[in-house]
């Protein structure tokens, strides 16, 4: 049974992990003690023929040895090569995890697309779950040895109920020489087709959806068995396996103490246990061990999964679903907090701090700026009046002259572009309305200092003349004229407010 210890980690303290540490079944000391036994022993076996089975010249020899194999050891990458390979198998082990052929989504769309209170709309329900939970035990019965423990053979399969007996023959007399565990999926294919013609299914459209999440269900199963059928290579495993275990024993000979007396570098201290070494041992040893346990996750460690406990929670939950549970459903009434403005679940007297901290707004939420810092700042070249800086950008864009400006469709576009933007602000309003130096208390006749009268009363502009205009002429609160020739707009359509797009593809046709 899976080792579950997450309740004892829920809150992070000083020493949180330190009770974990003494647990026995499903430990690291569980998998790894006769592997450290059996390297403290040849260590001490070969430390204690060097100190009193040795003659002299064999023991000066041995030393040689012993510094040979720790000068050259480190040569071997084992954490390199080790950390990759730990790496594969635990990303492979939750990849498995999650390729489990859970029914869960399965029954909820058989619930509500299989429709039928009598016994026949029944039948249909359980048996299509059944047919799933089939297709589950058949997989993890080539892939688990515990479940094929428990399912030994198809007659013990028939007597569990997975499969009746007629559909026991059509299975064996199907000829395949392959894993057939997808079989029962197509015998569900085939009741829903039946189900849908017999109008249980009311449209295409709940028939797909049913057969979509089968196949989902049966595409996990496909996963389990290659995941089973194709390992994590096996030259890979080899390589990691070797470093480890000629790393350790080149250990056996280069950790050895020596005798201080000879003058060895960093052998001035004589001790019998090889403290550091073994810790060495139990992490690099121990980190094979856990790839080891955790690269077939169907078998029967600890930390394994629970396989027969997944297909008697699974047969039993869908069954409950598409019999006791179709079309059962409680009395509507309306909830707790039908009339609360803002509904809020109670705290216990556990929880009661909770309520008085406030809720997440945004890590920008508490960030404040001086008065100054919020004021917008102007853009480079925005203090000119908008119609001068539009039309110096025209001028830019357009040759001058004065056949171009005075005929054509682009003149009037621009024309109409330019009598658009004479109306975007009151600055530019003021300059080019006549009574702009009018005195104060006297009522303005042009109606510009309000843009909500009505503009349709306004008299059309005067077509300038062709030729440039003398300076002389110009006002001196009007910008110099532009070589292009203003159209005037007709007299029975008002010019848009300065708030609304001027529908100049409208205005254009009408001057075509």
């Amino acid at each position: 049974m899976t080792v579950t210890y997450t309740a004892r980690v829920a809150n992070a303290r000083f020493g949180g992990f330190s009770k974990l540490l003494l647990l026995w079944r499903g430990s690291i000391y569980k998998l790894l003690w006769r592997e450290l036994l059996c390297f403290l022993g040849l260590y001490m076996a070969l430390s204690a023929a060097y100190r009193f089975v040795l003659t002299e010249e064999q023991k000066r020899y041995f030393e040689k040895l012993v510094l040979y194999c720790d000068q050259y050891a480190s040569l071997i990458p084992v954490s390199f090569v080790l950390g990759f390979y730990v790496t594969l198998v635990v990303h492979r082990w939750w990849n498995q995890y999650l390729s489990m052929p859970l029914t869960d989504a399965l029954m909820c769309v058989v619930v509500g697309t299989v429709h039928g209170r009598d016994e026949r709309g029944r039948l249909y329900r359980r048996t299509l779950m059944r047919y799933a939970g089939l297709s589950g035990v058949l997989i993890l019965r080539s892939v688990s040895t515990a479940v094929f423990k428990r399912f030994p053979t198809i007659d013990h399969v028939v007597e569990a109920g997975f499969m009746t007996r007629e559909e026991r023959k059509k299975f064996e007399n199907l000829n395949s020489s392959y894993n057939k565990y997808w079989v029962p999926c197509v015998w569900f294919c085939n009741l829903a087709a039946q189900a849908r013609r017999e109008g249980r299914i009311r449209d295409n459209g709940a028939l797909k959806l049913l057969l979509e999440e089968l196949n989902v269900f049966r595409s996990k199963c496909g996963m389990l068995f290659h995941y089973d059928w194709i390992s994590v290579p096996l030259v890979y495993t080899q390589v990691v396996t070797i470093a480890v275990y000629s790393y350790f024993l080149a250990c056996l000979i280069g950790r050895q103490f020596l005798d201080p007396a000879q003058g060895y570098k960093d052998h001035d201290l004589d001790l019998y246990v090889p403290i550091f070494t073994l810790l060495q041992f139990f992490f690099y040893a121990g980190w094979l061990k856990v790839a080891e346990q955790l690269i077939n996750p169907f078998g029967e460690d600890d930390d394994d999964f629970e396989t027969n406990f997944l297909i008697d929670r699974c047969f039993q939950v869908s069954m409950l679903a598409v019999d006791e549970m179709y079309d059962d459903l409680a009395m509507l009434e309306k909830d707790l907090y039908w009339d609360a403005a803002e509904a809020r679940a109670p705290y216990t007297a556990a929880t009661a701090f909770l309520m008085q901290q406030p809720s997440f707004q945004g890590s920008t939420f508490d960030i404040t700026l001086a008065k100054e810092d919020m004021q917008f700042q102007r853009q480079d070249g925005l203090d000119a009046p908008p119609n001068e800086a539009h039309g110096d950008f025209l001028q830019r864009l357009l040759p001058v002259g004065a056949g171009m400006a005075t005929s054509g469709l682009l003149g009037r576009r621009v024309s109409l572009l330019r009598r658009k933007n004479s109306y975007v602000s009151e600055e530019s309003m003021a300059a080019n309305c006549a009574c702009a130096g009018a005195p104060d208390g006297a009522v303005p006749e042009c109606g510009c200092e309000d843009p909500l009268l009505d503009l349709g009363q306004r008299e059309p502009e005067s077509e300038p003349p062709t030729g440039p205009e003398s300076p002389a002429s110009v006002p001196a609160s009007r910008p110099p004229a532009e070589p292009f020739t203003a159209v005037p707009m007709p007299g029975t359509r008002a010019p848009a407010p300065p708030w609304l797009p001027s529908p100049i593809g409208e205005e254009e046709e009408s001057l075509a």
